[in-house]
């Protein structure tokens, strides 16, 4: 995988940031949400990732090929940053141990 847990990521096809909060090994949705949503068809067979997105309430769910690591180091604004992880250090959120 290329990408972990509190790592911030950049869209490359939709243009948003976001920080990963969960890392499937191979595509792990249903076959009717790959073929609604997945419209490029990506690999299933590679990593995907949950996605908390940046100045939005949004979480989406999007495979490796379509991420890039985040060149800034700036947090991100979303509601669920607070529940999930205990700080920001070094440009990546770090994992609540609660």
């Amino acid at each position: 995988m290329k990408f972990s847990v509190g790592q911030i990521v950049h869209h490359l096809r939709f243009d948003y940031r976001g920080v990963i909060v969960d890392v499937d090994p191979k595509f792990n949705g249903t076959e009717a949400w790959y073929e609604s949503v997945a419209k490029s068809k990506p690999p299933k067979d590679q990593p995907w990732y949950r996605v908390l997105v940046d100045g939005a309430e949004q979480e989406t769910y999007v495979a490796e090929h379509h991420l890039e690591e985040d060149g800034r180091a700036e947090p991100v604004a979303h509601p669920a940053v607070n529940r999930i992880f205990s700080g920001y250090q070094n440009g990546r959120y770090l994992l609540s141990t609660h």
